[in-house]
């Protein structure tokens, strides 16, 4: 899928980065053996941590790649001005420091002197201003030039120093500054599209990339000259494994040291002893999981259609029958208990009968009684796709399938490798309707992706959904600074979602990492336990046995 800035914008990286502000934020839910106890010592350098990776890998360059797989590595490899804490918060990074002034119009900020790309070139602030032109170059191939296109005067005030100016306040203003800093000495002149540095990136971040293998492993291997001091892990493994079920037979062969759990077999699969050496986390992601409708096939054009399905599917047996509990449903695109959720929305309930009414109202019927509606002479018939090796989201399409067979409405399911699935249907716009996820950003704006300016080639806008007053509403809320005056704004959003239905919100589900328990130094937060990878240790003799 495409990942929510970030997009991040894929499910799978919410395994490792997800958060929660619920009851079980950042617990640890292993089984309380010896074995998984913290060791409690001074770490040591060396050994390496071998992760499953769902989806693979496009390209190593911020802002133009939109798979999770990618921008995980991604933010491995660069540095950013600022970035997120283990609280959320946005702290300087790159930056050694940074102002708010003007209400949020004017921001300054003061670069490090120490950081140096992997070539030994200093990171300065050119970098940072050739990161901004190029975002806003309309020949760039990014689907994130909002952010950027918002600033209205960018000024370099010393080598390592810059401020940057908006209009009028901007709410996504410092986010803009928490995505990577690009060189300019490598890429100054460079066609994006079609260059070495896709697949021999140059960033100045803590690892670096050793080895690239399509479609079966990237490995990255420590920064001796990372500004912050090099990690003690000395490489990092991410192996290509497109299908949850063999990702776990992996881990338990010993073959890998960390994925993401799927709810079977976090309950019943990873009890007993030799389950001793790994640690389970779990907490309520901050992500989403939907049906989305192309807006262009005609069947989905009338609200009463999609609001039909929408009652037609039940979601609680989504949950259950799924997640097994391990989820809520969603309502929307914002995870309950956060600032922005709004509490009056209710989800409309599964009401078949109800269904029914609504798609006969908008002319669709069974008038030659063989159990499918109709209208015009076509029957009611579309397809599903999702992608290969989300079990959760074709078992979600298996149910939905049947639901909708109850109303009449024939649904078949496709389900397609991940690359093809994204490039050659969901970016070409190529599908009735897709079961897809989205990260949800720490920050409410949602423009990128509802926003009618991104029904454009490779946006992600992609289901070809406007509405004047979203766009409207999109606009004033990332022009604004004030919470409760954001949270106005949202709360109008999230009910023209409801009322409109382009997606059906369908479930948002725990984070169940596990990890190998050797690996000393994770600490689950509210931004999950990735946050300080860069901490994490392996005892030098437990490196032996890997």
């Amino acid at each position: 899928m495409k990942v929510a800035l970030v997009v991040l914008l894929f499910i799978m990286s919410l395994a490792f980065g997800g958060c929660s502000e619920s009851a079980d934020q950042g617990q640890d839910d292993s089984d309380a053996h010896a074995a998984t106890e913290p060791i409690v010592g001074i770490p040591e350098y060396g050994g390496r941590i071998i992760e499953a990776s769902l989806g693979g890998f496009t390209r190593l360059i911020p802002g133009l790649s939109t798979d999770a797989g990618s921008s995980e590595v991604q933010s491995k490899i660069y540095v950013s001005a600022l970035k997120y804490d283990k609280n959320i918060n946005l702290v300087p990074y790159a930056a050694k420091s940074f102002e708010v002034l003007d209400g949020g119009k004017h921001l300054k900020f003061v670069l490090r002197k120490d950081i140096r790309w992997f070539d030994g070139e200093p990171l300065t602030a050119r970098d940072v201003e050739f990161t901004y032109r190029l975002m806003i170059d309309p020949k760039t191939p990014t689907a994130y030039a909002a952010d950027w296109k918002a600033i209205s005067e960018f000024r370099l005030t010393g080598p390592y120093s810059f401020e940057v100016f908006y209009d009028q306040p901007f709410a996504r203003g410092l986010v803009t500054w928490a995505h990577d800093i690009l060189p300019e000495h490598a890429l100054a002149g460079e066609d994006l599209s079609n260059t070495r540095y896709s697949r021999e990136p140059l960033g100045a971040g803590p690892y670096k990339l050793k080895e690239w293998i399509p479609g079966r492993r990237l490995v990255l291997e420590a920064n001796d000259d990372f500004f912050q001091g090099r990690p003690y892990i000395e490489r990092i493994i991410y192996r290509e494994i497109p299908d949850l079920s063999t990702q776990f037979l992996e881990l338990e062969a010993r073959n890998i040291d960390m994925m993401g759990l799927t709810p079977l077999q976090y309950l019943r699969q990873t009890r007993g002893s030799k389950w001793d050496r790994y640690r389970k986390f779990k907490y309520l992601s901050f992500g989403y999981t939907y049906l989305g409708f192309n807006f262009r096939h005609p069947f989905f054009q009338d609200v009463r259609v999609r609001r039909a399905i929408d009652m037609a599917i039940d979601k609680q047996e989504i949950v259950k029958g799924v997640l097994m509990g391990m989820g809520v449903p969603a309502v929307g695109p914002y995870k309950p208990g956060t600032w922005q959720f709004d509490e009056d929305i209710r989800d409309r309930g599964y009401h078949p009968e109800q269904a029914r009414k609504l798609l006969a109202q908008a002319g669709w019927r069974d008038t030659d009684g063989d159990g499918l509606l109709d209208k015009d002479g076509k029957p009611f018939y579309f397809t599903i796709l999702t992608n290969q090796g989300n079990s959760q989201r074709s078992k979600a399409g298996v149910i939905i399938q049947e639901r909708l067979r109850d109303i009449g409405i024939r649904v078949d399911i496709r389900i397609v490798e991940w690359a093809a699935f994204l490039h050659e249907f969901v970016d070409k716009g190529r599908f009735d309707a897709v079961i897809l996820s989205w990260n949800i950003l720490q920050d409410p704006d949602l423009y990128d992706v509802w926003h009618s300016s991104k029904v454009i080639p490779d946006g992600l806008n992609f289901i070809s959904y406007a509405n004047d007053e979203l766009d409207s509403l999109l606009e004033r809320g990332r022009r604004l600074v004030n919470k409760a005056d954001r949270k106005k704004i949202y709360d109008r959003v999230q009910e023209i979602l409801f009322e409109d239905q382009p997606y059906v919100f369908l479930y948002i589900p725990y984070s169940l990492p596990i990890v190998n328990a050797r690996v000393q130094g994770i600490k689950a937060a509210p931004a999950g336990i990735g946050y300080n990878y860069t901490k994490w240790w392996i005892p030098k003799k437990m490196q032996m046995q890997q």
